[in-house]
């Protein structure tokens, strides 16, 4: 890291969130090479899970304020989705919602950025996409931002996070991945083949996580996985669906909730919905990802048991599999989640409004 240091100028934001960086050392390391890099550090701290507009452009104005050269993203996919904003955002005169929402346009100049990833499933540091959480629209959607200059995934970063943390961040991956495959077009192709192999590792390594949380050959394998799942080659030839993404963002953005364990109880009500207009592309994932067997078996009789074997890991690695459990008030407003959610176009069915809040219903 300290060559890639020495290409950017001397004043660095060190941007992260709660403090479990000084914790667990990481700080420390930190600071002790952007110090012998001869770096002036300025602090950018409390970034939270689901990163708001305001905190954006509160890094915005530090960064400005601060003559900012460089910025150092540490932490897990929220702290680097917003700094890849408060990176666009500090070069912009304008707003950069308004720029990208209302103009149709997506900001070209940045503060250069690095990432040093100690919380992963996101697969955040992969790409220019952020989502950011607009308290004043009631709003979690997608801004464009900076590319990383460079991005470092060290296990050994990873190894402090609470299980809690590492399952739902790898079940985030293995969403990415689902959200992909079952994108158009409809039949296999090698990105698909690709991506189930991709899939079959994060399950098995989720469940050897659980085993022995220390083993960081197990850890290495899920923080590879997280970031193939965003790295762009799974979705070389797709249109992707990520239906069941913009379904979890609106419930984000109205509960604050844990993304992972959102997404957990959203895709198997999901698939559920689905699934008749894509009974190939489900019966394929059924046999090639969970191993079930086709013999005797009518192509429904198999997407069943595949979704039912999606559920069955869902329960067995610990995530909640209704709102409830999340503790999720009961007064939540479905009705403007269902209004507000994102149609994509990937996927394999147009949900009507009516039926996206019957599923967020039935998730209850």
């Amino acid at each position: 890291m300290t060559g890639e240091l020495e290409k950017f100028g001397s004043n660095v934001m060190l941007a992260y969130g709660g403090g479990s960086i000084k914790r667990n050392g990481v700080y420390d390391e930190l600071v002790g090479i952007l110090k012998n890099a001869g770096k002036t550090i300025v602090e950018f701290t409390g970034i939270m899970s689901n990163p708001t507009y305001a905190k954006v452009q509160e890094g915005a104005r530090l960064a400005k304020d601060n003559n900012i050269d460089f910025i150092l993203a540490v932490g897990g996919g929220s702290v680097i989705d917003c700094c890849k904003i408060v990176s666009a955002q500090a070069k912009l005169n304008t707003d950069i919602w308004e720029l990208e929402y209302s103009e149709h346009k997506v900001p070209s100049e940045f503060i250069p950025m690095g990432a040093v990833v100690t919380a992963f499933g996101t697969g955040a540091e992969m790409n220019n996409g952020a989502v950011i959480t607009n308290e004043e629209k009631m709003l979690k959607s997608a801004l464009w931002g900076a590319f990383y200059d460079f991005a470092v995934l060290d296990p050994e970063y990873t190894m402090t996070m609470p299980m809690k943390q590492v399952i739902s961040g790898s079940f985030d991956t293995l969403s990415h991945c689902m959200e992909t495959y079952f994108g158009t077009p409809r039949e296999n192709n090698l990105s698909d083949e690709i991506n189930e192999a991709v899939m079959r590792s994060v399950i098995k390594n989720i469940r050897a996580t659980l085993k022995n949380p220390d083993d960081r050959f197990v850890r290495s394998e899920l923080i590879w996985a997280a970031a193939m799942a965003e790295n762009g080659i799974l979705k070389l030839g797709k249109v992707t669906d990520f239906q069941c993404h913009m379904l979890e963002h609106q419930l984000g953005a109205y509960t604050d909730c844990n993304h992972g364990q959102g997404l957990a109880v959203i895709h198997p009500v999901l698939y559920r919905h689905i699934y008749k207009n894509a009974v190939k592309q489900f019966a394929h994932f059924a046999k090639a990802v969970w191993g079930i067997s086709s013999e005797n078996k009518t192509a429904e009789e198999l997407v069943a048991e595949g979704i039912e074997a999606l559920e069955s890991f869902i329960k067995e690695i610990g995530l909640p599999t209704t709102f409830t459990e999340m503790n999720i008030p009961a007064d939540t407003d479905y009705k403007a989640i269902a209004e507000s959610t994102v149609l994509t176009g990937g996927c394999c069915k147009r949900l009507s409004r009516e039926e996206i809040f019957e599923i967020l219903n039935e998730c209850i």
